[in-house]
């Protein structure tokens, strides 16, 4: 049976914030790469109250250097895989 990946956006959202820790980035570093007005979008990413566009998550993926698969967490990760 295929399992439907669901994003864990609690879980995403602690991997964005643990990414861009270990990336040595502040906040206000990546409000600037985005170009935001306001940091909020990033808090909200990283409280997993929001998702960012898939754009956003390219550009994550960037600056970062890792592929999108290795920012988003899904809710039935292990299923997944087992199916794969």
């Amino acid at each position: 049976m295929n399992m439907i990946p669901i994003i864990d956006m609690a879980g995403t959202g602690r991997n964005i914030a643990m990414l861009r820790k270990q990336a040595g980035f502040s906040v206000k570093d990546l409000q600037d790469i985005f170009g935001f007005s306001t940091p909020q979008a990033i808090y909200k990413w990283q409280q997993g109250a929001a998702m960012p566009t898939i754009d956003n998550l390219v550009v994550l993926s960037a600056v970062f250097g890792i592929s999108l698969e290795d920012i988003l967490v899904f809710q039935n990760e292990a299923d997944i895989r087992k199916s794969a």
